[in-house]
Protein backbone atom coordinates (compact mmCIF):
# COMPACT_ATOMS: atom_id res chain seq x y z
CA UNK A 1 0.00 0.00 0.00
CA UNK A 2 1.36 3.44 -1.29
CA UNK A 3 1.62 5.54 1.62
CA UNK A 4 0.57 9.86 1.87
CA UNK A 5 3.26 11.77 3.24
CA UNK A 6 2.02 15.22 4.36
CA UNK A 7 4.06 17.78 6.19
CA UNK A 8 2.39 20.05 8.95
CA UNK A 9 4.40 23.29 8.58
CA UNK A 10 3.86 25.84 11.67
CA UNK A 11 4.80 29.22 10.47
CA UNK A 12 7.00 30.51 12.82
CA UNK A 13 10.64 30.61 13.73
CA UNK A 14 10.32 28.22 16.68
CA UNK A 15 10.30 24.17 17.39
CA UNK A 16 8.19 24.82 20.42
CA UNK A 17 5.18 23.98 19.19
CA UNK A 18 5.45 20.84 17.01
CA UNK A 19 5.28 18.52 19.74
CA UNK A 20 1.98 19.94 20.19
CA UNK A 21 0.56 20.02 16.61
CA UNK A 22 1.01 16.10 16.28
CA UNK A 23 -1.08 16.05 18.91
CA UNK A 24 -3.74 17.98 17.77
CA UNK A 25 -3.89 15.71 14.82
CA UNK A 26 -3.32 12.37 15.93
CA UNK A 27 -7.16 11.86 16.57
CA UNK A 28 -7.59 12.14 12.87
CA UNK A 29 -4.45 10.81 11.21
CA UNK A 30 -5.11 7.50 9.02
CA UNK A 31 -2.50 4.62 9.22
CA UNK A 32 -1.85 4.77 6.00
CA UNK A 33 -0.34 8.84 6.41
CA UNK A 34 2.99 9.43 7.44
CA UNK A 35 3.16 12.97 8.66
CA UNK A 36 6.51 14.96 9.86
CA UNK A 37 6.45 18.64 11.45
CA UNK A 38 8.70 21.56 10.08
CA UNK A 39 8.94 25.23 11.15
CA UNK A 40 10.88 28.48 9.99
CA UNK A 41 14.22 29.09 10.43
CA UNK A 42 13.47 32.80 10.67
CA UNK A 43 10.46 35.82 11.24
CA UNK A 44 8.33 35.76 14.27
CA UNK A 45 8.20 32.85 17.04
CA UNK A 46 4.16 33.62 17.23
CA UNK A 47 1.65 35.11 15.08
CA UNK A 48 -0.93 37.78 16.92
CA UNK A 49 -1.22 40.55 14.24
CA UNK A 50 -0.44 41.89 10.79
CA UNK A 51 2.65 42.33 11.25
CA UNK A 52 3.68 38.87 11.98
CA UNK A 53 2.05 37.61 9.34
CA UNK A 54 3.79 39.98 6.11
CA UNK A 55 7.54 38.86 8.41
CA UNK A 56 6.82 35.56 8.11
CA UNK A 57 5.18 34.73 4.43
CA UNK A 58 7.78 34.84 2.49
CA UNK A 59 9.72 32.28 4.51
CA UNK A 60 6.30 30.21 4.23
CA UNK A 61 6.44 30.10 0.65
CA UNK A 62 10.41 29.30 0.75
CA UNK A 63 9.85 26.40 3.10
CA UNK A 64 6.78 25.24 1.54
CA UNK A 65 8.47 24.94 -2.03
CA UNK A 66 11.67 22.44 -0.24
CA UNK A 67 9.17 20.74 1.48
CA UNK A 68 7.28 19.69 -2.05
CA UNK A 69 10.71 19.00 -3.51
CA UNK A 70 11.16 16.63 -0.39
CA UNK A 71 8.34 14.32 -1.60
CA UNK A 72 5.29 15.30 0.61
CA UNK A 73 2.11 15.33 -1.23
CA UNK A 74 0.38 17.94 0.77
CA UNK A 75 0.69 20.62 3.43
CA UNK A 76 -1.13 21.67 6.15
CA UNK A 77 0.12 25.27 7.41
CA UNK A 78 -1.13 25.20 11.05
CA UNK A 79 -2.00 28.61 11.22
CA UNK A 80 -5.57 30.32 11.67
CA UNK A 81 -4.69 33.31 9.76
CA UNK A 82 -3.27 30.98 6.83
CA UNK A 83 0.26 32.78 6.81
CA UNK A 84 1.72 32.78 3.33
CA UNK A 85 -0.66 30.37 1.92
CA UNK A 86 -1.80 32.12 -1.41
CA UNK A 87 1.55 33.05 -2.32
CA UNK A 88 2.88 29.82 -1.68
CA UNK A 89 0.39 28.25 -4.17
CA UNK A 90 1.97 30.01 -6.60
CA UNK A 91 5.22 28.11 -6.04
CA UNK A 92 4.51 25.05 -5.49
CA UNK A 93 2.37 22.13 -7.11
CA UNK A 94 0.98 20.40 -4.20
CA UNK A 95 -2.50 21.20 -1.68
CA UNK A 96 -1.41 23.62 0.99
CA UNK A 97 -4.45 24.52 3.43
CA UNK A 98 -4.53 27.27 6.14
CA UNK A 99 -6.61 27.30 9.31
CA UNK A 100 -10.44 29.74 8.78
CA UNK A 101 -11.84 28.48 5.96
CA UNK A 102 -11.62 24.75 6.39
CA UNK A 103 -12.81 25.79 10.23
CA UNK A 104 -15.34 28.00 8.72
CA UNK A 105 -17.01 25.86 5.83
CA UNK A 106 -16.91 22.59 8.35
CA UNK A 107 -19.05 24.94 10.60
CA UNK A 108 -21.44 25.69 7.78
CA UNK A 109 -21.66 22.12 7.45
CA UNK A 110 -23.13 21.70 10.86
CA UNK A 111 -24.58 25.13 11.39
CA UNK A 112 -26.24 28.17 10.07
CA UNK A 113 -24.46 30.66 12.48
CA UNK A 114 -20.33 30.52 13.82
CA UNK A 115 -18.46 32.54 16.11
CA UNK A 116 -14.78 32.51 16.54
CA UNK A 117 -13.13 32.53 19.87
CA UNK A 118 -9.92 34.39 19.02
CA UNK A 119 -6.48 34.56 21.30
CA UNK A 120 -5.84 38.54 21.62
CA UNK A 121 -7.36 41.81 20.84
CA UNK A 122 -4.81 42.30 18.15
CA UNK A 123 -6.54 39.30 16.15
CA UNK A 124 -9.87 40.50 16.19
CA UNK A 125 -10.01 43.11 13.28
CA UNK A 126 -7.87 40.29 11.30
CA UNK A 127 -10.24 37.50 11.61
CA UNK A 128 -13.31 39.64 10.93
CA UNK A 129 -11.49 40.34 7.53
CA UNK A 130 -11.45 36.28 6.81
CA UNK A 131 -15.27 36.22 7.22
CA UNK A 132 -15.98 38.74 4.57
CA UNK A 133 -13.18 37.64 2.11
CA UNK A 134 -14.72 34.25 2.03
CA UNK A 135 -17.97 35.66 1.90
CA UNK A 136 -20.03 34.40 4.86
CA UNK A 137 -20.67 37.48 6.83
CA UNK A 138 -24.14 37.03 6.79
CA UNK A 139 -23.17 33.48 8.96
CA UNK A 140 -21.04 35.35 11.05
CA UNK A 141 -22.49 35.70 14.50
CA UNK A 142 -19.14 37.19 16.01
CA UNK A 143 -15.72 37.09 17.57
CA UNK A 144 -14.50 36.86 21.00
CA UNK A 145 -11.07 36.99 22.32
CA UNK A 146 -10.09 35.56 25.61
CA UNK A 147 -7.08 38.05 26.07
CA UNK A 148 -3.90 35.12 25.96
CA UNK A 149 -1.02 35.29 24.31
CA UNK A 150 -0.14 32.22 22.04
CA UNK A 151 2.89 31.17 24.65
CA UNK A 152 0.51 30.77 27.16
CA UNK A 153 -2.17 28.58 25.19
CA UNK A 154 -1.03 25.20 26.91
CA UNK A 155 -2.05 26.23 29.84
CA UNK A 156 -5.36 24.26 29.97
CA UNK A 157 -6.79 24.74 33.80
CA UNK A 158 -6.90 28.50 31.93
CA UNK A 159 -7.24 28.64 28.64
CA UNK A 160 -10.49 25.89 28.89
CA UNK A 161 -12.25 27.81 31.37
CA UNK A 162 -11.74 31.08 29.30
CA UNK A 163 -12.86 29.44 26.28
CA UNK A 164 -15.73 28.13 27.77
CA UNK A 165 -17.28 31.83 28.72
CA UNK A 166 -16.82 33.34 25.79
CA UNK A 167 -18.44 30.29 23.83
CA UNK A 168 -20.97 30.56 26.51
CA UNK A 169 -21.54 34.37 25.60
CA UNK A 170 -20.99 33.66 21.38
CA UNK A 171 -24.02 30.90 22.09
CA UNK A 172 -26.47 32.80 24.51
CA UNK A 173 -25.63 36.79 23.96
CA UNK A 174 -24.75 36.39 19.60
CA UNK A 175 -26.55 33.83 18.46
CA UNK A 176 -24.12 31.50 17.28
CA UNK A 177 -24.59 27.78 16.39
CA UNK A 178 -21.32 26.56 16.53
CA UNK A 179 -17.69 27.95 17.76
CA UNK A 180 -14.17 28.02 15.65
CA UNK A 181 -11.26 27.99 17.78
CA UNK A 182 -9.54 30.92 16.09
CA UNK A 183 -5.97 29.65 16.69
CA UNK A 184 -4.23 26.16 16.15
CA UNK A 185 -2.49 26.85 19.58
CA UNK A 186 -5.76 25.64 20.74
CA UNK A 187 -4.44 21.89 21.15
CA UNK A 188 -6.69 19.77 23.34
CA UNK A 189 -9.38 22.19 24.33
CA UNK A 190 -12.30 21.70 21.72
CA UNK A 191 -13.75 18.68 22.98
CA UNK A 192 -14.13 19.89 26.74
CA UNK A 193 -15.62 23.19 25.47
CA UNK A 194 -17.77 21.10 23.64
CA UNK A 195 -18.71 18.83 26.53
CA UNK A 196 -18.93 22.04 29.01
CA UNK A 197 -21.70 23.75 26.68
CA UNK A 198 -23.49 20.73 26.51
CA UNK A 199 -23.72 20.58 30.38
CA UNK A 200 -24.38 24.51 30.12
CA UNK A 201 -27.25 24.24 27.54
CA UNK A 202 -28.73 21.09 27.60
CA UNK A 203 -27.66 20.90 23.85
CA UNK A 204 -24.93 19.72 21.75
CA UNK A 205 -23.06 22.75 19.97
CA UNK A 206 -20.07 21.96 17.67
CA UNK A 207 -16.66 23.56 18.99
CA UNK A 208 -14.31 23.19 15.95
CA UNK A 209 -10.25 22.15 16.22
CA UNK A 210 -8.27 24.11 13.11
CA UNK A 211 -5.89 21.61 12.97
CA UNK A 212 -7.97 18.67 13.09
CA UNK A 213 -10.37 20.19 10.46
CA UNK A 214 -7.68 21.59 8.08
CA UNK A 215 -5.34 18.56 8.31
CA UNK A 216 -8.66 15.88 7.28
CA UNK A 217 -9.70 18.50 4.40
CA UNK A 218 -6.50 18.46 3.28
CA UNK A 219 -5.99 14.64 3.13
CA UNK A 220 -9.18 14.38 1.17
CA UNK A 221 -7.57 16.57 -1.44
CA UNK A 222 -4.44 14.75 -1.59
CA UNK A 223 -6.39 11.56 -2.27
CA UNK A 224 -8.36 12.97 -4.77
CA UNK A 225 -5.11 14.04 -6.80
CA UNK A 226 -6.20 17.81 -6.52
CA UNK A 227 -3.70 21.00 -6.36
CA UNK A 228 -4.06 24.43 -6.68
CA UNK A 229 -5.62 26.02 -9.81
CA UNK A 230 -2.95 27.36 -12.58
CA UNK A 231 -6.23 29.87 -13.40
CA UNK A 232 -6.18 31.14 -9.78
CA UNK A 233 -2.90 30.93 -9.25
CA UNK A 234 -0.61 31.30 -11.61
CA UNK A 235 2.83 29.44 -11.55
CA UNK A 236 5.67 32.27 -9.92
CA UNK A 237 9.55 31.81 -9.89
CA UNK A 238 10.55 32.47 -6.47
CA UNK A 239 14.28 33.51 -5.68
CA UNK A 240 16.16 31.20 -3.54
CA UNK A 241 16.49 32.18 0.49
Amino acid sequence: MTRLRVCILAPVNTDAFNQLLLAAVRPVLPGDVEVEVRNLHRGSPCIQNRLNLTENALAVVQTARAIEQEGFDGIWLSDFDMCGVEAAREAIDIPIIGGFPTSAFSAMSLSQRFSIITIEQSTLAMQRGHVAEYGLSESFASIRSINCPVDQLSNLDVVIPKTFDAALQAVSLDGAQSILLGCTGFVGVAARVAELLEESLGCYVPVLDPNQCGFSFLLSLVRMKLRPSRLCYSKATLPDA
